[in-house]
């Protein structure tokens, strides 16, 4: 059994294009991702999946290890999948978004362990509180339902579980966010990426609903820390100033 910490990144972005690559505290933004995931102690292998000779040429002049996938890929799945080559159906593959600097090592050696001592799971995830009533009604914001053994019932924009007859108590423990971060057993990837998207994927635009529609049993592990992603010029800001803060 081999566990993989595998970071997929794409040049291309909407809101803030070449952000892999995008300077916080002296170094790149992936340089600083593969820095914390090579933290977690459950990884035999990190890699960088990209499709952009200028990020694998970055991760590779601070130290990390890149693997060239193609453009054509449709998702950070498929491309983690290919960027492990031929993989085991007992290996572990987790996939680490690539904005995300601040990534809790444990975390990820929680849900790769998750998957190392409970044969019943398919894929480990992560869920955290969710704070306030603007997050549970923004699309922006995943949540998901739990059942009776801490594996994941349904994920949606939408504001679920839904109190008929009162506003949501959000101390219950009810209402929880996802966090894009996911611990795959190798069996269960190869299928997930032979499968074309389900009807509740295309409509909610959330990969994870094939892998329910599937039948697969997803674990999800609590945490508090919320993380924060880089999505814009403005985030990066903010998130060199903390990097910088930890460095000093």
């Amino acid at each position: 059994m081999k566990t993989y910490g595998i970071i997929p990144s794409r040049f291309g972005s909407s809101r803030f294009p070449g952000k892999p690559l995008a300077m916080l505290a002296g170094k790149p933004l992936v340089a600083w991702v593969v820095e914390a995931v090579k933290r977690a102690k459950s990884l035999d292998e990190v890699l960088v999946a990209t499709d952009d000779d200028r990020i694998a040429d970055a991760v590779v002049q601070y130290g990390g290890k890149a693997v060239m996938t193609p453009s054509s890929l449709p998702s950070g799945t498929d491309r983690i999948a290919c960027a492990a080559g031929s993989f085991a159906d007992d290996d572990i593959l987790v996939n680490i978004q690539g904005d995300e600097p601040l990534i809790d090592p444990s975390l990820i050696d929680e849900l790769a362990m998750k998957l190392k001592l409970e044969a019943r799971w398919d894929m480990a995830t992560a869920v955290t509180p969710v704070k306030s009533a603007a997050d549970l009604a923004a699309k922006t914001v995943v949540k998901v339902v739990l059942d009776r053994f801490g594996g994941a019932m349904y994920f949606s924009r939408a504001p679920i579980p839904f109190d008929r007859d009162k506003e949501p108590d959000l101390a219950s423990g009810l209402y929880v966010r996802h966090l894009g971060i996911y611990a795959y057993r190798g069996g269960f990837l190869k299928r997930y990426i032979a499968e074309p998207p389900c009807d509740l994927e295309k409509t909610e635009k959330l990969e994870q609903l094939r892998a329910l529609w599937m039948g697969a049993k997803i674990a999800v592990v609590r945490t508090t820390d919320e993380g924060i992603g880089v999505d814009t010029p403005e985030d990066a800001e903010r998130v060199a100033k903390i990097l910088a803060s930890r460095a000093s």
